[in-house]
């Protein structure tokens, strides 16, 4: 995790590389973690180009949260909590509830739900209107007529508002059944089982007869009819893919994902509980190693990098391990010591956006003008594929240690612009503007922030 989340979960709860009133903006406490996000892309991806959406149009999204879910607001991104995560034993789980999601996103039913909810908004007020007159007819009447009509006012606004929620919630179980096809035709498409998409629903068809209040999150966001299930299994087990087991690899990489969240979001008590010390595989001790540092005490980092030592001298091409000893010396204040790390990490994955974030960071903490100069060209670099507030401020600062103040503040514009407070980014952005030279990439970027202006809803 970074300075602030998982880069290791860089930056927990913090950043999302969206457009103005964003998921954050919405309050969805996100997180960045580049180890995760390449696992999560190499799951969706080809679901993704088989539902013929693309490489690059939809995004997967990591929610910070205990509980199993994962949903879409839109068609651009698919977002899964952290619980899913760390809840899932298997690749082909996550990968089931991806392709269910998808199922959603290629069927259009996020725009048809609020389309219809729009058309019922309507049904409801004209259904209201009547009831509210036959009320009003009731008094105006008086005497037993009086409580007739009245009485016959109440029904037609009762049943006005049961019609509407019976028939939208007759769509939603259809969706949710055209998801699930939809998802199971993407698994097939990709030679992938559809057992781990099983798993999930039978794991929470039970939870169907418990009380709403104790209900998991997904089940109350996809429920799960009796029906709808026994569909699902016929159509699963009758896959000749249905044997199919995740690759040995990838397994790998899952439980290392598994491993690090506990490790970053977990009490230590609870992770080292769930990975004992006679555990000596790599996820088990990527765990533990994270757990000993956020343990605290004297000799907490040492005992931890000692570990992920360990781990480097095991798997030295694996990038997240040097990734995540440079996060921890940056925590303890070690930037020096952490730089030699992130740079080796970004020397494996040299398309890691989050990570020239960290390195920059870490760059920053002195004020040598070669640091500074090598931070600012780490987090351009990192802004054309991934454009995120955090690497918008970075920059922001190395800027104004170079006196060049215009753009330090069109790239404070930018990080405002993106974290969905368009008018700080305008405030920013027009103080920049009179100093910029016209024409230029800022300039132009900067006048887009100017002249913005929000969706009416």
């Amino acid at each position: 995790m970074a300075t602030t989340g998982l880069t290791a979960l860089l930056a927990c709860g913090s950043f999302p590389a969206f457009a103005p009133m964003s998921a954050q903006a919405q309050g969805l406490p996100l997180i960045r973690d580049t180890e995760i996000e390449n696992l999560l892309n190499d799951y969706a991806r080809p679901l993704f180009r088989a539902a013929g959406l693309g490489t690059g149009r939809v995004q997967m999204r990591i929610v910070k949260n205990d509980s199993f879910n994962a949903f879409v607001l839109d068609g651009r991104n698919v977002f899964i909590h952290t619980g899913s995560l760390t809840q899932a034993d298997t690749p082909n789980q996550v990968i089931g509830v991806i392709a269910h999601e998808t199922g959603h996103i290629s069927g259009g039913h996020l725009a048809a739900l609020r389309a219809r909810i729009a058309r019922d908004q309507t049904r409801a007020l004209l259904v209201q209107i009547l009831g509210i007159g036959a009320i009003i007819g009731g008094a105006v009447a008086g005497g037993d007529q009086g409580r007739e009509v009245g009485g016959a006012g109440q029904g037609i606004l009762g049943a006005g508002n049961e019609i509407i929620l019976r028939s939208l919630l007759a769509e939603r179980r259809s969706q949710e059944g055209a998801a699930d096809q939809a998802g199971l035709s993407f698994l097939n498409a990709t030679k992938q089982s559809g057992r781990g998409m099983l798993e999930t629903f039978e794991r929470f068809a039970q939870q169907e007869y418990i009380s709403e209040a104790h209900k998991d999150a997904f089940v109350r966001s996809h429920p799960v009819a009796t029906d709808r299930l026994a569909r699902l299994r016929e159509l699963v087990e009758k896959s000749p893919l249905y044997a199919e087991k995740d690759p040995p690899q990838l397994q790998l990489r899952h439980d290392l994902m598994r491993a690090k969240l506990a490790g970053y979001l977990d009490r230590p008590g609870v992770v080292l509980n769930r990975y004992p010390a006679t555990d000596k595989s790599l996820p088990a001790r990527y765990a533990r190693a994270l757990a000993r540092y956020f343990q605290g005490g004297q000799g907490a980092l040492e005992a931890a990098t000692a570990e992920v030592d360990g781990l480097i001298r095991e798997k030295p091409d694996y990038p997240y391990f040097w990734e995540v000893k440079g996060d921890l010396y940056m925590r303890s204040g070690k930037m020096k010591e952490a730089i030699p790390n992130l740079k080796q990490a970004l020397k494996l994955a040299p398309d890691a956006s989050l990570i020239r974030v960290q390195l920059a960071t870490a760059l920053q903490s002195g004020d040598e003008p070669a640091a500074v100069a090598e931070s600012v060209e780490l987090l351009r670099k990192s802004l054309i594929e991934d454009q995120n507030p955090r690497a918008y401020r970075l920059l922001a600062n190395a800027y104004f240690k170079q006196n060049r103040a215009p753009e330090a503040d069109a790239m404070q514009a930018q990080a405002h612009f993106f974290e969905g407070d368009l008018k700080q980014a305008q405030i920013f952005a027009k103080r920049a503007q009179t100093r910029l030279k016209a024409g230029t990439p800022v300039w132009a970027n900067n006048e887009d922030v100017i002249n913005y202006k929000l969706p009416q809803s």
